[in-house]
Order: C-alpha cells, then structure tokens, then sequence
C-alpha cells in the first residue's frame, strides 16, 4: 500500500510518507518544522482508501537517502501519531505551539463509542482474582462490552476455581501472546497490577497503542494512578470521553548485524520472544539497556549521536530511557528525574570508570547509535525493558531514536498532579521530617549569654 504521488514525498524513519510541496518547507537547518501526525493521517486518508492505523498512512517501502531522510525530522521529536487504535484520539484543540499540541492540553475523545476492551492483569496474585472478575462482569453486563484477556489466564487453577468466572468465561475472547496480532482490534485497555502490566501492554502493542488506564493493584504502582475501590464510576467517565491524557513516548530500537551489511538491515530481535518472526524494530516504554553482561572487564562502548563520534562508555553499561523511564533504573543509577511530557531521551551511564561521566538529556529527535569499541576486550548484551537480551558483537551496532508512538495513558486527576503523587506515594520523593521554626528568644535564652541578653534589652531602650 503506498500514497499516490504528489509533487514530492518524502518518509520519516518509521515508514510515513507524506508530501512535500515546496523545497520551502525545509528549514535551513536541514529540520523541518512539522505539522501533527492527525493532519498527516487524515491528508493521506483522502488520497486513499485503505483503513488501519494512523488513517490510512503508509507503510513499507524503502527509506530515501540519510541526507535526505534528515530533512523529514521534526525540529524537538517526531511528531506522535494522535490516534490510538480504532476509536481513540486527542480531542481537537487550538492550544498549540509551533505546531506542537501543549501537553496539558492533552484530552481524550472517542470519534466513535468503543467496542473491545483488554484487561490485562497482574500474573501470579491472589489478591488480583476478585478485582478481576468484578471488573469483567460489569463491562460485560453494564456495558455490553466485548472483553479480551490473555489465554493464559483462562488456565488459573484459582480463576478456574470462582463459580462467579466459570459463568463468564464464554463470553470472553482470548488471544494468544505471540500469535495473534491485536492491531486494530481492541478499542481500550485496562490493567490490574502494577507498572509490569503496563509494559506489556506496550510490549503488545508495537504500533498504534489504545489509550490505557491502569489500576494500582500491585507493589509499587508509580504507572497506575487509579484506585480500584470506585472503578464504575471512573471507567464511566472514561468511556463517555471525560480523561486527561499523558503521552508516554516510546523508544525505537533496531539492532544492525555485521552479517547484514551486504544486505538491508535486518535485526535478530524478536519483540514477543516465542517464536514470532522477527520484526526490524522493538519499541520499549522505559529503557534499552547495554552491559558486560558476565564478563569480567569493563564495557567499553561507543557511544554516536546523529551519526557523530561523542564518548566511550568505560564502566558496567549505558542505560538509554525515555523520561518515563527516568524513574526507574536510571534514577537507582544516579539520573535526574524528567517528566513524561518532556521530548528528550537520557543517558546514563551504569557505574563509570570515571568520577566526571555525568547523566545527559539529548533532545528527542536525535538517533542514538550504540557498539562496542574496537578495542574492547568483551563483548556486551542488551534488553529491552528488561526482556529478549540478547549479545552484541563487535562489528554490531544499535541504533535508538524516539518513536512516532506513544503509549496514551489516562490520568486519575491530570500530568502534573499524577506525577508529583507517584513521586511522593512510590519514591517517597523529598520527604523529611519538617524543620522546626526559630523563636529567636528562646534560641539566645538556651546559648547561656548573658551578654547577648543585655544587649537586647540595651537595643529596647534605644528603641524607645
């Protein structure tokens, strides 16, 4: 499927193509100043008529020239597609700047009422059983939903064991993770759990992500700002159109062999790890991660930004997150702290051999390309959100960028006010005993002198 041709065209790093009318739509800095990925959609959506994520955008083909390819990046990041699956999308507004939606802005619409939900929940948690059924049932009997869950979880001996289950479980559609695809076929998501169900659900979906709401029903929580105890009232409100939205950026990660040079690049990365074929990119919520792996010696990594020479990592790794991430491994590994909103992709090196080696923010848009220096005695392994690890060779290289899509997850209050409560409620963030006010009197009274007594009462008399 391709967009019929227009006076020009040119293609993104994620396969959008999109027209381009005048050589003035270039920057003269080689950036383009873009419009939203929604314009995009819907301009590709009237030249054709093929349905499916992003309107209709294309998809496939080869990519142009790099010098060209360049031109076709946004100025901060690429600009994120604003549908989500079949039925959501950011609701239109006019508080834009230089193109680019504000992202308190950020409010979810439904162009059409949604059909399919996903529950995901937590595995191996009693505790979750009972929320879970609850859940199902009332979107099967009050909302006349279609409900899809895991196949996996229709083998819990507990579940199994629950008469009130037993009655549902025929009314429930299963898929199985690896061999189905969901794209385009589940309308929203929920989770119960922790923040691990929301990684899935990105890890589930590779493209265009349904927008999310998550239930803090696990350890942590810092992902899933909803409380179970009100849950009709909540998804209510979410199903009639009335939630905030944070975009959670993902980043796209695609491994270059040494063996494929001769050939177009392939990678060995397989984004399910159960025998799906492998796909040439892997998009992860947090952070891709390179290490030593068991090795004795130091990493010693390259480190390439927008394809030029930066440092060596000498140390245990690099960790490369998104600012959703920054909380996680990057924060236990010294890294400040970036709200999700921000465009920007960290980089934190894990335990340098070098007291000078600092975290850094790149801006959003950049690639990162990562390999082992030649003169490293070992090679080093990379996971992706904590999965599918694999070995990187000499001679192999991985290359980062930040991708066109995001994972919508619904707000409990809105951005600022979910983060800062995860802050203070997960990372127990700034909190202190408070400190005490000074009463000036008493403080010179318990020094025991008598001298700075006096003269206060000198200091009255002139006063006077």
């Amino acid at each position: 499927m391709s967009v019929p041709s227009s006076p020009a065209q040119r293609k993104n790093s994620e396969g959008q193509t999109f027209p381009c009318h005048d050589k003035d739509d270039v920057a003269d800095g080689g950036q383009l100043l873009h419009a939203t990925a929604l314009e995009l959609a819907e301009e590709a959506t009237a030249s054709t008529s093929a349905p499916g994520l992003g309107g209709g955008l294309a998809r496939g083909g080869s990519l142009m020239s790099r010098s060209w390819w360049w031109r076709t990046r946004s100025l901060n990041a690429p600009s994120p597609v604003q549908q989500f699956g079949p039925c959501g999308r950011i609701m239109k507004n006019s508080a834009m700047v230089m193109q680019i939606q504000d992202p308190a802005s950020q409010r979810l619409t439904w162009y059409k009422p949604p059909l399919t939900v996903l529950v995901i929940k937590k595995v191996s948690d009693a505790s979750v059983l009972a929320p879970f059924v609850q859940l199902v049932d009332w979107l099967l009997q009050e909302k006349n939903m279609v409900v899809w869950v895991e196949s996996a979880v229709l083998e819990d001996s507990l579940l199994n064991e629950d008469v009130r289950f037993n009655a549902l479980r025929d009314k429930l559609v299963t898929f199985k993770d690896g061999r189905d695809d969901l794209t385009d076929r589940i309308d929203f998501i929920v989770c119960l759990g922790g923040d691990g169900t929301l990684l899935y659900a990105s890890l589930l979906f590779q493209q265009s992500v349904p927008p999310v709401m998550s239930f803090h029903l696990g350890s942590l929580g810092f992902l899933t700002p909803f409380r179970f105890d009100n849950f009709q009232d909540q998804l209510t409100s979410v199903l009639e159109g009335h939630a905030a939205l944070t975009l959670r950026s993902r980043l796209r990660c695609v491994m270059h062999r040494r063996s494929d040079r001769k050939h177009e690049a392939k990678t060995e990365i397989d984004p399910l790890a159960d025998g799906r074929p492998a796909a040439n990119s892997i998009l992860v919520l947090n952070e891709v991660v390179i290490d030593r792996g068991p090795s004795p010696y130091l990493s010693n990594i390259d480190l390439f930004l927008d394809g030029k020479y930066i440092t060596s990592v000498q140390g245990d790794g690099l960790i490369v997150s998104t600012p959703t991430g920054s909380t996680a491994y990057a924060a236990a590994a010294g890294a400040s702290m970036i709200h999700p909103s921000v465009p920007a992709i960290m980089v934190t090196p894990i335990c340098p051999h070098s007291l000078s080696f600092r975290p850094i923010v790149v801006p959003a848009g950049v690639e990162l390309k990562i390999s082992v220096s030649p003169e490293s005695r070992n090679t080093s392994w990379v996971s992706f959100d904590g999965r599918n690890r694999q070995e990187l060779f000499h001679g192999d290289s991985l290359r980062v960028t930040t991708s066109i899509y995001p994972v919508p997850c619904i707000c409990a209050q809105d951005q600022i006010s979910d983060w800062f409560a995860s802050l203070a409620d997960g990372l127990h963030w700034n909190v202190r005993k408070r400190q005490k006010c000074l009463d000036e009197l008493s403080d010179l009274t318990a020094s025991g002198s008598e001298d700075t007594l006096d003269e206060i009462e000198n200091m009255k008399l002139y006063d006077v």
